[in-house]
């Protein structure tokens, strides 16, 4: 018979015994091992395949959705840095978008399988005609929402990553400004060093309300959190046009 006091927990085992260990593979650099062995460790990664998400990133805009309200059946919703398509799943549920009736446009430089509801374009977002390029995706349709989850590729450079973050970040906020109706809502992925303020400072002249969020899915050793702006005011003012200052 076994011991249970052996087993620390009246014979069953804890939760660090059931984890799963990843040996190093010849050839396979120590961080790569670590991050199969915390994907094969994630209870949101096993959810995803449950539930038929294509990644883990999906709960991230459903629990944002749950918490602050971004979709309502019929909006229409553009998905920037789509790829692999759990945002865009997300949002196709959440809106009652289908294939006779598409209200969600991805756009990815990546390949994506296609999703039922979703018009999907593979093209870089900061190509300079991508921006028209979703805009006839939408078929001249304003957006309710625009959100991203775009990110460089990591150079391992603190300073030089959040430059290239808030970049992004304000392309997409500037694209957002464009296509939105009023009332419309943007949210976009940010990294610690947080947003800059000027960037910040044009969100809130054009949306009621603007903060940070960090959904529970997000995982806590993780410098992302996503910046949520919403009441969109309406169109950007023609140029020479003076706005009062939120």
């Amino acid at each position: 018979m076994a011991n249970n006091k052996a087993l620390g927990t009246g014979g069953r085992k804890s939760d660090r015994d059931l984890k799963i260990r990843v040996k190093t593979a010849k050839g396979r650099k120590v961080a790569s091992t670590k991050w199969l062995e915390r994907q094969l460790n994630d209870p949101y990664v096993a959810r995803a395949r449950a539930e038929g998400y294509r990644s883990r990133a999906a709960f991230k805009i459903k629990e944002i959705d749950e918490k602050h309200k971004l979709f309502r059946k019929g909006m229409r919703v553009v998905d920037l840095g789509a790829a692999p398509g759990g945002w865009s799943q997300v949002a196709a549920k959440a809106v009652g978008s289908t294939v006779d009736h598409p209200l969600i446009v991805g756009i990815d430089y990546l390949e994506m399988d296609p999703i039922p509801g979703v018009i999907l374009l593979r093209k870089d977002f900061t190509d300079d005609d991508a921006p028209a390029a979703l805009v006839e995706a939408m078929g001249g349709h304003k957006a309710d929402v625009v959100m991203s989850d775009m990110a460089w590729p990591t150079t391992g450079h603190r300073a030089t990553d959040h430059l290239r973050i808030v970049h992004l970040i304000e392309i997409a906020a500037d694209f957002a400004i464009e296509v939105l109706k009023p009332g419309g809502s943007f949210v976009a992925k940010v990294f610690q060093g947080g947003t800059e303020h000027e960037l910040l400072h044009m969100l809130k002249r054009h949306f009621n309300t603007t903060f940070h969020a960090k959904p529970p899915s997000s995982r806590s050793d993780s410098a992302e959190a996503y910046l949520i702006a919403k009441g969109f005011k309406g169109s950007r003012p023609a140029e020479g046009e003076i706005t009062p200052e939120a």
